[in-house]
């Protein structure tokens, strides 16, 4: 039978939150490292050398596959450019400066005394995310990676994408006239902020979507995730809007904003130390009650 004690720890150990799931890039680390402008660079890069897409066209293109596919790659697929995803990403990110990046200890510090599950989502390859986090020395601090691969069957661009696979989609006149009779095309890249990426995510690693919290630097990301049930965190915004049940200005203030992630521990602690005060003190009685009788019956 449980005694009052053992009912007090088991309540302060169900925790609101029993997983994070946390971005990476100008997540884990800030937007002022530049990274994400170097990503950038080489995504219309690769689209102008490797694509041969006109280099006019291709500032406006990134912005619109980004707007309708949560990512440039999910909407150059789609609209029936064929690559390889391993060449895309190697050229993406196989060139990024990444000693921009520093060890981050107070970020790993604060990571390691979550007293609950971490998890890391990114649309980006795994090789990216192992290197970024190995640079922030927090390859150690999370359960799983969750990336392109996880979500992704990697089949060297050979996924067959709507329509004729001779021609390309114009995506200009759809973004021009969006009204019109013109259905986008589906892409066969999962990612976020879309539906079936984190319905994958909360299947792979078997997460309840209400008591996870999500933080990422993308709004249309964290508002997706939050009509799915997920605990949302802005993370790079002081400002909460709508979709986002909290703002940090970095991801150093998770503590000061989320105390709560803390407080079942030291309940348990406290609850713990309690216990321990109690027995000791029951043991004294029991000493003083037999020191008495003693003691009275040496005086008879």
């Amino acid at each position: 039978m449980e005694s009052y004690e053992d009912d007090q720890e088991q309540k302060a150990l169900e925790h609101k939150y029993d997983c994070l799931v946390f971005d990476i890039d100008d997540t884990l680390y800030p937007s002022s490292s530049g990274l994400s402008v170097h990503v950038t660079q080489n995504i219309q890069e690769y689209m102008i050398k490797k694509l041969g897409i006109e280099e006019s066209k291709v500032p406006d293109m990134c912005a619109s596959l980004y707007k309708y596919y949560g990512t440039t790659m999910a909407g150059l697929r789609a609209i029936g450019y064929k690559f390889d995803y391993d060449d895309f990403h190697s050229f993406v990110h196989g060139r990024l400066p990444y000693q921009k990046l520093r060890p981050d200890p107070v970020l790993r510090n604060i990571l390691l005394n979550v007293p609950v599950r971490k998890i890391v989502l990114t649309n980006a390859d795994k090789a990216h995310a192992s290197r970024v986090l190995s640079r922030l020395e927090l390859e150690d601090c999370f359960e799983r990676i969750i990336c392109f691969e996880t979500l992704n069957e990697v089949d060297k661009g050979n996924v067959p994408v709507d329509g004729d696979d001779t021609q390309v989609f114009d995506i200009d006149e759809y973004t021009a006239c969006p009204d019109a009779d013109l259905v986008l095309p589906r892409t066969p890249v999962v990612c976020k902020p879309f539906e079936e990426a984190f319905e994958q995510v909360f299947k792979i690693a078997s997460i309840s979507p209400q008591k996870t919290l999500f933080f990422d630097d993308s709004i249309r990301n964290l508002q997706n995730g939050k009509r799915l049930g997920l605990h949302t965190v802005w993370v790079g915004s002081s400002h909460r809007t709508e979709g986002v049940d909290c703002a940090l200005e970095s991801i150093h203030n998770i503590k000061e904003a989320l105390p709560e992630l803390w407080e079942a521990n030291d309940k348990s602690e406290g609850i713990k130390y309690s216990k321990k005060v109690a027995i000791e003190t029951y043991y004294q009685v029991e000493l003083n009650i037999q020191v008495l009788l003693c003691t009275n019956y040496d005086v008879s």
